[in-house]
């Protein structure tokens, strides 16, 4: 019932529709965030005739296909019409017979029998602005109360890449590595280019202090990233760039606050009064992926 289809044969009209139509519709699983995300490296899982669909994300290690859901690329899963728990538990039973998994997030709204992880998000629902400010937590309403020198001498202003980049190099956390870096900035070049990101940015004094990066759709306004200038801190810029990114689209569009993993993070997304919206994963270890590919290879060996 369920089919693993390579990239090349896939039906993206087909697999649009049941994206576009389903409950679980997530920016994140649509062809053009995955391809600029993945760089193309994704296959699907199809139920039926595009009945329900799956995303399936990879890279290569060492030679080895390995299930990895790509750089900010939050959420993906099962998508159909209704969430049926029955067949997520099919999908689930195919990925883990079929593939070796690093990481792989479902979204939402899918639901198990199988008892999964699961990680925070925080969304805001589209609704007047003045309804959704009124629900922001004292001390983030302090917070967008900027005095009068700040407010005098400083702007927001829509950016491009090139003007954003070096800021966004120079205050990068939590990029292990030198190629995470290189991963995350091509990323957001690339996407930059495709017309679906944008670069907003707090100066005080003519000098970015803050900047963010939200990737938009006709849904959903999602923050991709917050950098901020070490010293500046404490001036709230990042607050006043993220509530001026919701004045100007909540009327219209979810905003996705993607979440985090640091503590202090999620307690800043917090004070904007977001909906806490679950999500289920997988994970394995690396000693994990390892049995379980020297278990594969034995078992073709027979």
């Amino acid at each position: 019932m369920i089919r693993r289809l390579k990239y090349n044969e896939i039906d993206f009209e087909k697999y649009s529709q049941c994206l576009e139509s389903s409950i679980q519709r997530k920016y994140s699983a649509t062809k053009r965030f995955l391809d600029i995300s993945s760089d193309k490296k994704w296959e699907l899982l199809v139920y039926k005739d595009y009945e329900a669909v799956m995303p399936v994300p990879y890279v290569y290690k060492s030679g080895v296909k390995i299930v990895h859901n790509p750089m900010l690329c939050q959420q993906l899963g099962v998508f159909s019409k209704e969430d049926n728990i029955e067949l997520n538990e099919l999908f689930l039973s195919f990925l883990e017979k079929k593939y070796l998994i690093r990481i792989y997030t479902f979204n939402e709204f899918n639901q198990f029998k199988t008892s999964l992880k699961s990680k925070n998000n925080f969304l805001i629902f589209p609704d007047q602005y003045e309804k959704v400010y009124s629900k922001y937590s004292p001390k983030r309403k302090r917070k967008l109360r900027l005095d009068e020198h700040v407010l005098s001498n400083s702007e927001i202003k829509e950016i491009n890449f090139n003007q954003a980049e070096s800021f966004i190099r120079g205050n990068l956390l939590g990029a292990d590595k030198e190629e995470d870096t290189e991963l995350f900035v091509l990323i957001f070049k690339n996407m930059f280019e495709a017309g679906c990101l944008k670069f907003s940015a707090f100066y005080l004094n003519k000098r970015i202090i803050n900047i963010i990066v939200t990737y938009f759709d006709d849904f959903t306004v999602a923050l991709l990233g917050t950098f901020n200038d070490k010293e500046s801190v404490k001036l709230s810029g990042a607050s006043v760039l993220i509530d001026n990114c919701i004045k100007e689209n909540i009327q219209t569009k979810i905003f996705d606050f993607e979440g985090s993993d640091l503590p202090n993070v999620e307690e800043f997304f917090r004070g904007f009064r977001p909906e806490l919206r679950p999500y289920h994963m997988i994970d394995y270890s690396k000693k994990d992926i390892l049995k379980k590919w020297l278990s594969l290879k034995f078992i073709m060996k027979r």
